[in-house]
């Protein structure tokens, strides 16, 4: 009973997608199931921290990284909060709690170039496919939207006649991202190709397999790999490296912080400013290029 308000509490109060919802449910499981399982207990309400660190310890073990677990517990604590508000528990297990260490992670994106050389250079073939993976590249560097968003993406969320797109976020919450031209006749050319495949069982939905189905987060993440490994010899290339090159190119130019962070979606402007080291460092590299004192 109180697993099910605490879901429809992230869902309703909260405001969390159901992706969010869905891995927060799915860690307080592998939660339960460890405790049912080395403590024969079937609650996890009376869990104590002794209890906690052990499944810690053992998640450790299991060669999940730092970053996964505290994701894992932090399910958890959100869990406990909402248990000592409805007064099921006295006292949070996870008061504290120290998150594990961990490594912050250098993300690289792709250099304008490298992103010129796939736009321009790389041939799209003209078919449905090709003109609807032309359209998901261009959409993820014109508007820095996330892969999920993408997949999420409805036929009358573009406006054309505004050239405006309109993004349903994290936590259901509604932007709107500005259109270039350039993507607005990529899209018209796409949907010429989509109306005419055979069969359409997702037709609300943007953008769709050649079975006529919603596109896949994997399908996405192969079609941004598959053509950036053409251009680019980075490790990396996935969806979320063209939005951070997106976030990193417009402050190169010199975009404002807080308008990255609306187009972004961010909640808060500390989540943008990562953004701004690659653009310190491309400011370092132009100052050292142009001061005259920097020449020999």
């Amino acid at each position: 009973m109180a697993l099910q308000s605490f879901s429809d509490y992230l869902l309703l109060e909260k405001n969390y997608s159901q992706l969010t919802l869905k891995a927060y449910l799915n860690d307080i499981q592998v939660f339960s199931d460890f405790v049912l399982s080395e403590y024969d207990s079937k609650s996890i309400t009376n869990a104590n921290y002794q209890q906690i660190r052990s499944w810690i310890i053992l998640l450790v073990d299991e060669g999940i990284s730092n970053r996964s677990i505290n994701r894992k517990v932090s399910s958890l604590n959100t869990y406990y909060k909402f248990l000592l508000k409805i007064e099921e528990i006295e006292v949070n297990p996870l008061t504290k709690h120290k998150a594990l260490k961990t490594s912050k992670k250098i993300q690289v994106p792709f250099s304008e170039e490298e992103i010129k050389t796939v736009l321009q250079e790389l041939n799209f073939e003209t078919d449905f496919e090709g003109l609807r993976n032309r359209l998901i590249i261009e959409l993820f560097y014109a508007t820095g939207i996330r892969r999920i968003e993408l997949v999420q993406l409805k036929l009358n969320d573009v406006d054309l006649a505004n050239k405006t797109l309109k993004v349903l976020g994290k936590r259901n919450k509604e932007r709107f991202i500005p259109l270039l031209p350039s993507v607005v006749d990529t899209f018209n050319s796409y949907m010429i190709t989509r109306k005419e495949l055979v069969v359409l069982k997702d037709d609300s939905f943007l953008f769709l397999t050649k079975k006529g189905v919603k596109i896949y987060e994997t399908l996405v993440y192969r079609i941004i790999n598959d053509y950036f490994s053409k251009a680019s010899t980075k490790v990396k290339r996935s969806p979320h490296i063209l939005r951070h090159s997106f976030a990193t190119h417009l402050l190169n130019q010199g975009a404002n912080l807080n308008a990255v962070k609306e187009l972004l979606g961010h909640s808060s402007l500390a989540a943008t400013q990562i953004y701004t080291h690659n653009s310190i460092a491309e400011l370092k590299n132009v100052y050292a290029k142009t001061h005259p004192r920097s020449k020999k």
